[in-house]
């Protein structure tokens, strides 16, 4: 069984072989690292929010706004994406927004997050940066607070927007730094390679942040090799066409960089026609430490728990395949190693639980 060397108490579990059910997959303990605030916005919520500010919307209904969901690319999507975001106005609406998502993460096991929020989306358009950061932080210490749910919390640029204005939002999550632990890069990725924000994640490097960046969702991999050698991630959102290049499939494996992997969000992006082309199982077998993430659920389909159904419908998924991709999802985390080892004790005590109930 694949596991870094720090963390083989899983290597007992290495007889596990049975197909990992539905039931064992919707209890496994889990940590989420891919996954965007706004995207998280139900059309429930999008519509009632649009009545409460007054915010027109192309859409008389919330059927009208799920049938909207049919995506033919990235672009496309992002499109809807942002007029979406448009009903997000007070600070009570982003605790809403983060509140909705957290029962979410009770819900499918989630024992921690690691959530990003877009303050551009926001700030261009008048809403201040301590209003959308505030409501989020609220919601997520009343999450832990209520219902014991670890976070994190990273910040995105927005690639399609300039390397100043990625700047000045640097500035000001420096004034909430203590609140911030990573710094990241999202939007439109085609056009817009890493190597446009060199300097300004440079700077955020050095004030401490941990440093992801989409790269290989629409985009070559060399747009991956430009996050690794110009922005020093310590993570890659997406990066399933990391599989072109043999020499960074060997890099990603020697060095473990992770890959927060969206499964549906591939699917109904277009990336892959259907569930059973992904490469997900293909990275595993390759020692990549892949995680398995729902990206932006409302969107795409489905919740955490939703993403790993669909991979067990796709594929023969194993328990020891569901088990690692668990264990990925709390290493590559950016918790501390004892948390990562309080985490990972759970898993552990879930499996063995779960299938001595079985026998």
């Amino acid at each position: 069984m694949q596991a870094s060397t720090e963390f083989n108490q899983l290597a007992r579990l290495d007889k596990v072989k049975q197909l990992a059910s539905k039931a064992f997959l919707a209890g496994l303990p889990k940590a989420e690292l891919h996954l965007h605030l706004d995207g998280s916005l139900s059309p429930q919520l999008m519509f009632d929010l649009a009545n409460k500010n007054s915010v027109a919307l192309p859409y008389q209904s919330v059927e009208e706004i799920e049938a909207a969901y049919q995506f033919s690319d990235l672009q496309s999507f992002l499109d809807l994406y942002y007029q979406g975001a448009g009903v997000l106005q007070t600070e009570q609406d982003f605790y809403d927004l983060t509140w909705d998502y957290c029962l979410h993460c009770k819900a499918d096991n989630i024992l921690h997050t690691e959530l990003s929020f877009d303050p551009q989306t926001h700030t261009q358009r008048g809403i201040s940066f301590d209003t959308v950061i505030g409501g989020t932080l609220r919601a997520l210490k009343d999450s832990e607070q209520q219902f014991g749910l670890s976070y994190k919390l990273m910040l995105n640029f927005l690639r399609h927007l300039s390397a100043d204005s990625a700047a000045e939002t640097l500035e000001s999550a420096l004034l909430w730094k203590e609140k911030i632990t990573s710094i990241g890069l999202d939007s439109s990725e085609l056009g817009h390679p890493p190597s446009k924000f060199t300097d300004v994640f440079a700077k955020a490097k050095a004030e401490g942040f941990k440093i992801v960046a989409h790269a290989g969702e629409e985009g070559p991999p060399d747009y991956i090799w430009q996050a690794i050698n110009l922005l020093k991630v310590d993570r890659i959102d997406h990066g399933i066409r990391a599989d072109e290049d043999p020499k960074l499939m060997e890099y990603l494996a020697q060095h473990q960089i992770p890959l927060t992997v969206c499964p549906l969000s591939n699917v109904r992006l277009c990336v892959y026609e259907d569930m059973q082309q992904h490469n997900i199982f293909k990275m595993l077998g390759q020692n990549i430490r892949v995680t398995v993430n729902s990206d932006d659920p409302t969107y795409f389909g489905g919740y955490l728990n939703d993403n790993f159904f669909a991979l067990a419908d796709a594929f023969p998924m194993t328990q020891l395949q569901a088990i690692q991709l668990a264990h990925n999802s709390f290493t590559a985390s950016f918790i501390s190693y004892p948390q990562k080892q309080f985490f990972l004790q759970k898993l552990i005590s879930y499996v063995e639980q779960f299938n001595a109930k079985e026998k």
